[in-house]
């Protein structure tokens, strides 16, 4: 009996010492992964939309509305967060809009959009994509991503047969199932934009 009271209080005692060492680590690692974040999102900010000086939380964002509005539009994507871009006077010429698909080959697959105020999509970047590799993958090369640069429309569709139009997206070979993740984010990017923060390509 005595020998299973030891063991019992060795077992809690090394619980207890991991447990503070793991909150430890946290506290330690916690502030640096978070400036790490906000740079490589900063990053991505300026690569959507290159003229901007500057990015700013937009404050009326409300994550719920953001679900009803997409959801409304037939889309399952989920709006993450939006940031204002402003030249260097502090005026706001358009938003970077970030969306998250669910339907991804792999996972998940967030996407930074940013939308000019006159509803032109200046870009797209990858914040998190796991597909296959030579595959999926490839929606994070150039070539792929820059079928939606400096195009206004009011949707994105993707094709398998090549057919032109500036709001066609030539898919992925191989991965289709890719190709329409991405490009429902983007959509879903543009129906936030388009709804809730005044923006139409129809103005």
């Amino acid at each position: 009996m005595n020998k299973i009271v030891k063991n019992t209080a060795i077992l809690t005692i090394i619980t207890l010492v991991a447990g503070a060492l793991l909150g430890l680590v946290y506290e330690i690692t916690k502030e640096p992964i978070a400036v790490a974040q906000e740079n490589a999102k900063q990053e991505a900010y300026k690569v959507v939309i290159a003229d901007a000086a500057a990015f700013s939380a937009y404050e009326d964002f409300d994550a719920e509305e953001a679900k009803t509005v997409v959801s409304e539009a037939g889309y399952t994507e989920d709006i993450t967060e939006v940031a204002a871009a402003e030249d260097a006077s502090g005026e706001i010429i358009g938003y970077v809009i970030s969306a998250t698909s669910h339907d991804g080959y792999g996972g998940d697959i967030s996407v930074s959009v940013g939308i000019l105020n006159d509803g032109t999509v200046k870009g797209i970047e990858m914040l998190s994509i796991s597909e296959t590799a030579g595959l999926g993958m490839k929606a994070d090369e150039p070539v792929f991503k820059e079928q939606f640069k400096d195009k206004q429309v009011e949707k994105f569709t993707y094709t398998k047969s090549g057919e032109e139009g500036d709001d066609k997206i030539d898919a992925l070979s191989g991965a289709t199932i890719t190709t329409n993740a991405v490009t429902n984010a983007v959509d879903s990017a543009l129906v936030y934009f388009q709804n809730v923060l005044g923006g139409s390509v129809n103005e």
